[in-house]
């Protein structure tokens, strides 16, 4: 089957590798220059298979006026105007309970741990050069009450498979040691020994490498920008961009961003918003952690990746503005320094902004539109966009050649 995936970033790229090796003939379209050069480009890093509880949860509206009244808050947000940014937030506060953060968790628990099966396969089979690790994570707390929430939940997951740990400060001290200046200030932490750490951008760029090898038939196209989805008889048959238009016997729309415009005029109602991150990358230097970090207070995340590491957090709900704000900056420089001041010498920043394409709930979206079963749609996994790729990618390709999807997908489907 000849099948045109939209989008070079890691959600694309995995597509194109599952598709490929399922035997497809595949052609990827990117508007950037080169493959992962958006959203991909420089996130977290952390593969983060057992740490999904989605944003939207029974106790973040009480959370939410601090953050947003804080200037240095993990949460801004400037109203657009938009039916678009309306309509996301109204679902948004709906799945704001209890038992939709159940339901998602469970959901992205089963998509990320095939993630993690997939990924560690494909490393092993292909020998892919990333900086990857699998050094675990580590979430440390500065108040009991976040604390004990934590446990409640790592007890919820552990019966959906999770295998973490409680640990003392004294514990998450002895773990990591270049956690001590912050010691004053921990009650405690939550340790999964499973997760792992990337770049992802080095992930795309090897996946691309791969994919125009002698294995695989795959073709890409990048500084082509998709600007209409073509329908005839009931089905896709087209992607126009400036260069032409690109047939296919199925179509994926792999790219968050953007994708709500192109699926309109089709009548698809693609419900995604733009939460924009920061991040800086530094050369270790100095004392730096080794087991990935996530400050539960600051929500700031680190991970080494290689000779550097990666600090990175924000969710700013901003439309699809995507310049630098300094004061964002600022505010994870002066975070990472003080947590971390041996790590690196805090010259070279490296610094990086994308807008991360999340779903009101949290769960992706994946497989076929029902008013055009050949588009199929693998997108919206927000910040967990590394850590679901491979997993996400799997289901496309099941569905897609109309076998059954490889885990139940209860709030999955498209």
């Amino acid at each position: 089957m000849r099948v045109v995936v939209l989008g070079a970033g890691v959600v694309g790229l995995a597509t194109a590798y599952m598709l490929s090796r399922d035997g497809h003939s595949v052609t990827v379209l990117e508007g950037e220059p080169a493959a992962g050069m958006a959203t991909s480009r420089a996130n977290g890093g952390q593969l983060s298979y057992s740490y999904v509880a989605p944003f939207a949860g029974p106790g973040v509206m009480g959370k939410v006026p601090g953050w947003l009244l804080d200037p240095e808050g993990p949460l801004r947000f400037r109203p657009d105007f938009t039916w678009g940014q309306a309509s996301w937030l109204f679902g948004f506060l709906r799945a704001c309970n209890a038992h939709t953060a159940a339901r998602t968790t469970a959901a992205l628990l089963r998509l990320a741990y095939l993630s993690r099966g997939l990924l560690h396969e494909l490393v092993t089979r292909e020998g892919l050069d990333f900086a990857f690790a699998s050094s675990g994570k580590l979430v440390v707390f500065s108040d009991s009450v976040g604390f004990e929430s934590a446990k409640r939940q790592m007890a919820a997951q552990a019966a959906l498979g999770s295998e973490q740990d409680a640990l003392s400060a004294a514990e998450c001290l002895g773990l990591e040691p270049s956690l001590a200046n912050i010691a004053h200030r921990l009650v405690g932490g939550i340790h999964t020994p499973s997760e792992d750490a990337g770049d992802c951008h080095l992930f795309c760029q090897g996946l691309e490498r791969l994919l125009r090898g002698s294995n695989f038939d795959v073709r890409f196209h990048f500084n082509s920008r998709v600007t209409q989805l073509l329908t005839a008889g009931g089905r896709v048959v087209g992607a126009a961009t400036r260069e032409g238009v690109h047939e296919g016997d199925a179509f994926v729309l792999a790219f968050g961003n953007g994708a709500r415009a192109l699926a309109a005029p089709l009548g698809v109602n693609v419900p995604v918003q733009p939460l924009k991150g920061y991040s800086l990358t530094v050369p270790i230097t100095g004392a730096a952690p080794s087991v990935s970090i996530t400050d539960a207070a600051a929500k700031v995340v680190y991970a080494r990746l290689g000779g550097s590491l990666r600090i990175a957090g924000m969710a700013d709900v901003v439309g699809n503005d995507q310049r630098f704000d300094n004061r964002r900056l600022d505010t994870l420089l002066r975070q990472a320094r003080a947590a971390f001041p041996q790590a690196s010498h805090w010259r070279e920043l490296q610094p990086w902004t994308g807008l991360r394409p999340a779903t009101p709930t949290g769960l992706p979206l994946l497989g076929p539109t029902p008013r055009w079963p050949n588009l199929h749609l693998n997108l919206g996994q927000g910040a967990l966009g590394f850590t679901l790729a491979m997993g996400s990618a799997a289901i496309i390709a099941e569905l897609l050649a109309g076998r059954p999807a490889p885990i139940l997908m209860d709030g999955l489907s498209a």
